[in-house]
């Protein structure tokens, strides 16, 4: 329908003058030498074949040969050179480029001051006078040169940017593409002698680097973030994404409402989230003086932790829950912080109740009650080791199973993943490129599985990588293909490149799952290069699904992530993505408009995209906490978690597991799955249903436990005793489905334990209506 929907005069002036201005594509990175140049460069190359006319100008390519070789046949167009500092500078030709009228111009740089006299103070200046005059411009730019970035790079690395340019730059990009690097390959470069010219060498620290990658991550997360709620509002669409977090905060003109605010932003900051706050006012009557001065101190408390506040209007305390489930569906909101209740059961049947009415109405949105004792709880610091703690470990004497362990890690293979979006995006044109780049220094390396799609450049890269036969397998009759495990292992190449990491293998294989067949390798002291896309990340299987519609059915547990030495993403826009699709790039062209209208809808490839950022940057993010505390973005947590997750038998029970264990890793916490079994209860369907929930459980690394209850209506008492035993901080529950009338008079097993367990954090997990945020 919005296809057909008529543009207002302004609208159409400001289509009218985007058809005469070119297109500005910008390539982020963490540092210099993270590949921004060579990838564009390697674009210019595509778009030359494909008869567009492309030049380069002020390129840098500090001659690294990967670099230089992409320069290829692209004519140049001499750029203006002046020294600084006995330094050389390279400015814009504006009048040889106009002259020159390219589609495209590649330009290195963004954040560059021209000499003094030019027509422009900076590129970003020159690059602007370009694209007015129609004129294309594919352009580079470090993350910690942009203005708002710069400072927060400098407070955590020490790093000063020379040249920077407006933050909102990205803004006035039609596309922007993170070029993403571990800091481990920055480091190999740089041994290699292939970062000269770089002056500040505090950048190419492995900790600075990592800090400034995640930076990058964040910070495209953000644009991807933007432009994908401009697509849902343009769809129509309400509720969140699935994509990405947003905290709000409900609460009062109290002593406590900074509690509550201050939680929200731990909450918020752990999970990479947007941070809203808001009270209820009676806009009637005039704030008492005591309230109004509660109100300053929030406004300013809201406003120093970054968060944006509202004040909503009161009407009555039962249209609290109504009005606030609407400003969470405008606003994305995924999760609602707020206090517990302090009211019985027969003052909540009196009076309302809030939660209850919430839990009612919700269906997209999690409820997070804070603990009744939080104001007592102590500092909350980071849950990474500290110095002291090393000290003390340096003179404590191993064990033998400890000695025994370090030998394992250190015999074991490198492992490296690179991830994805979505098919297509390069993932194993990378891998097969790396292997190549191996090759030629002269390490073996070889091809265990490769899937090419019949894609052709895929396949070229390919080069002069040996590819081991495949294993053949008869099944039912038929002859099927897997890698060759075995034959592998005795080949003993030092790196082996293996596609499709969560591919299961065909019934009769040595093992279910093709990574399985990943760690036996690493075990034999075999180092694996392999790709991923993010949807088959075991704990995101949900979010996947409340984004797309479509369950995945094949996944990897989220610890082969963890375990891996590198994990690098590859990041390609959705509009790139869906026009590799139309040439038949990623699939058959027989299927290209099957996949266009579902897995490749704009929507999905954007959300899917934002998914990928902030799942790596979360994972930069960890790694950082295991090496120094100081260098963590999230912020602090409190020194001990326990997450106790509560399920039954039913197949919500599946989303809250994976829930626990994405709360229980962000906080470092141990966590548990709980089951209560009710008398009479258990049954060989119940037993096989339950011994799921253990693999799922004990596959993502948590412990599942059956308890026993004298009685059903003693299942929430059985629960809060048991969650008091293992000094649990956090219980994840799920929504109840009662109706409003069988709440009136049934009381449910949440609300039940949501009242015995006040001294307790509740975390209770959305019942997602798909169709509601699809």
């Amino acid at each position: 329908m919005e296809s057909f929907k008529r543009k207002t005069p302004e609208e159409l002036l400001q289509s009218i003058s985007k058809l005469h201005r070119g297109t500005l594509k910008i390539y982020i990175g963490p540092v210099s030498g993270s590949g921004k140049t060579y990838h564009m460069l390697r674009e210019g190359q595509t778009l030359k074949q494909q008869g567009i006319d492309v030049v380069i100008c002020a390129v840098s390519t500090l001659q690294r040969p990967e670099t230089v070789e992409q320069l290829g046949d692209l004519e140049r167009v001499p750029s203006i050179h002046w020294f600084k500092d006995g330094v050389e500078r390279k400015d814009l030709n504006l009048d040889a480029l106009l002259e020159r009228n390219p589609e495209v111009v590649l330009v290195d740089g963004l954040a560059h001051f021209n000499r003094e006299g030019a027509r422009f103070r900076t590129r970003l200046e020159d690059i602007k006078f370009l694209l007015s005059h129609d004129i294309s411009v594919f352009t580079t730019v470090n993350v910690y040169e942009l203005e708002g970035y710069t400072e927060i790079a400098q407070k955590m690395t020490g790093i000063e940017a020379e040249c920077t340019v407006p933050t909102d730059t990205l803004e006035i990009a039609d596309e922007v593409r993170l070029i993403d690097v571990t800091p481990e390959t920055v480091l190999t470069r740089l041994a290699e002698g292939h970062l000269r010219g770089n002056k500040d060498a505090s950048v190419f620290k492995r900790g600075n680097i990592g800090v400034l990658r995640e930076l990058a991550l964040r910070l495209v997360a953000e644009d991807v973030n933007a432009s994908l709620n401009e697509h849902r509002e343009e769809m129509g669409l309400v509720g969140p994404s699935g994509a990405a977090e947003h905290i709000l905060v409900t609460t009062q003109y109290h002593w406590n409402g900074s509690i509550y605010v201050r939680r929200g932003q731990q909450i918020a900051k752990r999970l990479n989230g947007d941070l809203l706050v808001v009270t209820f006012r009676n806009f009637k009557k005039s704030l008492s003086k005591e309230a109004a001065t509660f109100r300053r101190s929030m406004i300013k408390l809201v406003e120093k932790v970054g968060g944006r506040f509202e004040e909503l209007p009161f009407r009555s305390r039962r249209s609290i829950p109504r009005t606030l489930v609407n400003f969470a569906e405008q606003n994305h909101v995924t999760r609602i912080v707020m206090g517990h209740s302090k009211h019985t059961r027969w003052q909540e049947l009196w009076q309302g109740s809030i939660v209850n009415e919430l839990l009612r109405v919700t269906r997209n949105v999690d409820l997070f009650l804070v603990a009744d004792s939080t104001a007592h709880e102590g500092e909350r610091v980071l849950p990474a080791r500290i110095a002291a703690d090393k000290e003390q470990q340096k003179y404590r004497r191993l064990s033998t199973q400890e000695v025994e362990e370090k030998i394992e890690r250190i015999k074991r293979g490198k492992f490296k993943v690179y991830i994805g979006a979505a098919p297509g995006v390069g993932k194993t044109y990378m891998m097969l490129r790396e292997g190549n780049d191996h090759l030629k220094k002269g390490i073996d390396v070889q091809i265990g599985l490769l899937e090419t799609h019949n894609r052709k450049e895929t396949f070229e890269q390919v080069g002069q990588l040996n590819i081991i036969p495949r294993k053949r397998i008869v099944y039912q009759g038929v002859n099927l293909e897997e890698m060759d495990t075995e034959a592998i292992i005795r080949s003993r190449p030092e790196v082996v490149l293996v596609d499709e990491l969560a591919h299961t293998n065909v019934p009769g294989s040595k093992y279910k799952k093709r990574y399985e067949d990943v760690l036996e390798i690493l075990d034999a002291g075999i180092s694996v290069i392999t790709t991923v896309n993010v949807q088959h990340l075991e704990s995101l299987n949900d979010a996947v699904e409340q984004i797309t519609g479509i369950r995945v059915r094949e996944t990897v547990p989220d610890s082969i992530l963890q375990m891996a030495d590198e994990v690098q993403l590859i990041d390609v826009a959705p509009e790139a993505l869906q026009h590799r699709m139309r040439d038949g790039k990623i699939y058959a062209m027989a299927k290209v408009d099957q996949a266009l209208n579902n897995f490749f809808k704009t929507g999905n490839l954007i959300a899917l995209r934002e998914l990928a950022l902030r799942e790596i940057a979360d994972d930069v993010d960890e790694r950082l906490e295991s090496l120094e505390r100081k260098s963590s973005l999230r912020g602090p947590w409190r020194r001990k978690e326990v997450i106790f997750v509560c399920v039954n038998s039913t197949p919500y029970a599946e989303r809250l597991i994976r829930r626990g264990f994405r709360t229980a890793y962000r906080l470092k916490a141990t966590w548990y799955v709980n089951y209560v079994s009710a008398p009479g209860s258990r049954s060989s369907e119940l037993e096989k249903r339950l011994a799921e929930l253990e693999r799922l459980t004990v596959r993502l690394g948590g412990k599942f436990i059956i308890h026993e209850a004298a009685h059903p209506k003693q299942l929430a008492h059985v629960l809060a005793s048991k969650a008091g035993e293992v000094e649990a901080t956090q219980l994840v529950i799920g929504q109840p489905k009662l109706t409003w009338w069988e709440s009136l008079w049934q009381d449910s097993v949440v609300n039940r334990l949501i009242r015995l367990t006040r001294h307790m954090d509740i975390l209770i997990v959305a019942d997602y209506d798909l169709h509601k945020t699809l």
